[in-house]
């Protein structure tokens, strides 16, 4: 039925960018942005802070150096496979439903949003070993990335393929802090 990869990563982002309401355009685009979590990240912090007193330093710099790590990886893969985001695919773009005309950078492969997501949500959810952090982490950091495909400005392989390089960088900061007894 499908051809490629690639075929089935449109048919599946059509479909599920298709499924759209005018209160869903809101939700997604608020759990989209960068500044509406700062409560969840001030939480998180001072859980941290509470939990770990003195450690805690080590932890906040490893989160630090970890959703860098993220973040720039992510960039470093867009810019070098130049795979282009649907609402700019010369293929398919002028089938995307945009909110506000929410239209990044050219290049999506992979989510940033759902790479540094999934590094928090990783590396918070061994960090706290509690059925309901783990939960909690991975339901938002699904909730982060769906938006992305949502909004039009991701591929689903984009934000697999960030979820799984987030993963991997949250379990080797973890790793790290554990080897040196920080946690």
């Amino acid at each position: 039925m499908f051809e490629t990869l690639e075929n089935l990563d449109q048919h599946w982002l059509l479909w599920l960018n298709g499924q759209h309401s005018d209160v869903l355009d809101r939700i997604m685009y608020f759990v989209s942005g960068k500044y509406e979590w700062i409560p969840l990240y001030a939480v998180i912090l001072a859980i941290i802070i509470y939990r770990y007193r003195w450690k805690s330093l080590w932890i906040i710099l490893a989160v630090v150096i970890m959703i860098t790590l993220s973040d720039q990886i992510a960039n470093l893969l867009k810019n070098g496979v130049k795979r282009y985001r649907p609402c700019k695919d010369p293929e398919i773009g002028h089938l995307v439903h945009l909110v506000n005309d929410y239209c990044q950078s050219s290049y999506g492969f992979v989510s940033g949003h759902a790479a540094n997501s999934f590094t928090l949500a990783t590396f918070l959810s061994l960090l706290f070993r509690k059925k309901w952090a783990t939960a909690g982490m991975v339901m938002w950091a699904v909730l982060v990335s769906y938006s992305r495909i949502y909004l039009g400005v991701h591929y689903p392989g984009d934000v697999i393929c960030g979820a799984l390089l987030g993963a991997l960088l949250g379990w080797i900061a973890f790793v790290a802090l554990k080897r040196f007894r920080i946690v």
